[in-house]
């Protein structure tokens, strides 16, 4: 298996965990990556700043539709 075979494999398993602290960490991991060329660091780093800019999305949309079920007609159920 190839270098980034493994990389793959690993950002895949990161994805999949869903916990933004571990996409972090992976984020400058590969930053320091000299076995990968630069465009497949790059690729890697952006499914990663993908999932996170996605979870920050779905965090909030999460957020503000708890927020309007808890205060239907302006008052706190």
């Amino acid at each position: 298996m190839s270098h980034l075979d493994e990389v793959r494999r690993r950002v895949d398993a990161t994805l999949m965990e869903d916990v933004i602290t571990h996409m972090n960490e992976l984020l400058v991991v590969l930053s320091d990556d000299t076995e990968l060329s630069r465009e497949d660091r790059y690729e890697q780093q952006q499914r990663l700043r993908n999932a996170i800019a996605h979870h920050g999305h779905q965090h909030r949309e999460d957020k503000d539709a708890r927020r309007e079920q808890l205060t239907r007609g302006g008052t706190i159920l």
